[in-house]
């Protein structure tokens, strides 16, 4: 793993030489505009033949040589990685970091929405080695329950079919363009209805070749916390063998009353559920501060949480492909990917700056009189959250969405991680 963060005055070429890559490799796996224009503080994914960094954090009875043999590695190369340790006096809680060519390895599942059919066929094809899971992002439900198709999506599924990665169905209680509470509220409260969601859903996913559905149910209204388990529960009686896999608001504490998180009982869930994802994305939301998108400390405060409540190995986290362009005072956001929002820095001749206790990239610019920040995530963001992904032991990732270019995830992830197939 090699990443270069540009000081002022580098130019691809003097970065080309010292790493001896090409330019062009440069250009390509960094998803740039342009071999001539750099800004600093951009920090550029270059390959290398170096194993991946595994961080480990030390538990009762280990020692250094024990770990050499479970990394399939040696003594001093682990020491070399961790100047300082004193490896006679390791202590239980201490995170150390491990070179080990034998690679984590997680499930992955992209979300898709679908739009121009020919793009997103090349996205699929483009992924297939490094999806589990295509959650397609192509349903809602009426306010009898009964589960409905807003966006014809058969060919996504037979590709993914193909291509041995798992469609998804994904069914959200979106009304108009918003999620509705007041939707979710109707039906989960309702028996009959709840059994109408249930018998369309499972016959949806049959008759149409998903492998599972994939929930996204937002804001459901804290009175129905009960219900939604019962929904769970006869949804994963009736899928049987098929994967039922959840995703859930970010919370560090339960707080059955609170209108976005109340409803989420995470230990009940993790009980019924295949695969229970946490959207940790959106700390910076759309009209509120410029923040981060997903601040490492605070993503890490929700792992903590979570798996308390859940079994790390049904747990995944969310990795947003996008940023916000936020204008200051107003808040106005625009959502760009993160390519775009990379790109743009360039483009506006705008430094980066990372700030290295949330571990996200940032920066300012002008448009006229409007002054503009814009929170992302690169190369060294991404690294951080597979980190704690590693160091947590969690069964994976979600992605929103594929269809947003973000050339180095990819690249890291297809380097560095293995992705298993038929997770479940």
């Amino acid at each position: 793993m090699a990443v270069h963060v540009v000081k002022k005055g580098e130019t691809l070429g003097t970065i080309s030489t010292i790493y001896g890559v090409s330019i062009q490799m440069i250009v390509e796996m960094n998803g740039l505009l342009s071999a001539n224009t750099l800004v600093p503080g951009l920090a550029l994914y270059l390959p290398d033949t170096l194993p991946p960094i595994r961080p480990y954090q030390i538990k009762a009875g280990d020692h250094i040589w024990k770990l050499a043999q479970q990394f399939n590695n040696d003594i001093p190369t682990i020491l070399a990685a961790n100047p300082g340790i004193d490896p006679n006096k390791l202590f239980i809680g201490q995170i150390i970091n491990i070179p080990s060519l034998l690679q984590l390895a997680i499930a992955t599942l992209g979300f898709l929405v679908p739009s121009s059919e020919s793009a997103n066929l090349a996205t699929i094809d483009s992924l297939a080695g490094q999806l589990t899971f295509l959650a397609i992002v192509a349903y809602s439900f009426t306010e009898e329950g009964f589960a409905v198709n807003v966006i014809d999506d058969a060919a996504l599924v037979a590709r993914s079919n193909q291509l041995n990665i798992t469609p998804l169905l994904m069914i959200r209680n979106i009304a108009g363009n918003d999620f509705s509470a007041e939707l979710a509220g109707r039906v989960l409260q309702n028996p009959a209805y709840r059994g109408n969601l249930i018998a369309s859903l499972v016959n949806l996913t049959r008759t149409r070749g998903f492998g599972g559905i994939s929930i996204d149910l937002e804001f459901i209204p804290p009175a129905q916390r009960h219900d939604f388990i019962s929904f769970l529960t006869g949804l994963k009686n009736a899928l049987g063998e098929l994967i039922l896999h959840v995703n859930v608001h970010a919370k560090t504490a339960d707080i059955p009353t609170n209108r976005i998180i109340g409803a989420y009982d995470y230990a009940a869930i993790g009980s019924v559920v295949d695969l229970v994802a946490v959207m940790t994305m959106d700390y910076g939301y759309p009209g509120g501060p410029p923040d981060p998108i997903a601040p490492i400390t605070w993503m890490e405060q929700v792992i903590r949480y979570s798996i308390t409540q859940i079994n790390p190995q049904k747990l995944q986290i969310a990795m947003p492909l996008y940023g916000y362009d936020k204008v200051v005072p107003t808040n106005a956001a625009h959502a760009l990917s993160v390519l775009a929002a990379q790109n743009k820095a360039i483009s506006t001749g705008s430094p980066i700056e990372f700030d290295n206790t949330l571990k996200s990239p940032w920066y300012r610019y002008w448009h006229g009189v409007e002054e503009h920040v814009v929170w992302f995530e690169d190369i060294r963001s991404f690294i951080e959250k597979y980190r704690l992904i590693d160091l947590y032991q969690l069964t994976g990732t979600t992605f929103w969405q594929i269809s947003l270019p973000a050339p180095q995830n990819w690249a890291y992830l297809n380097k560095n991680i293995q992705v298993v197939k038929n997770r479940i």
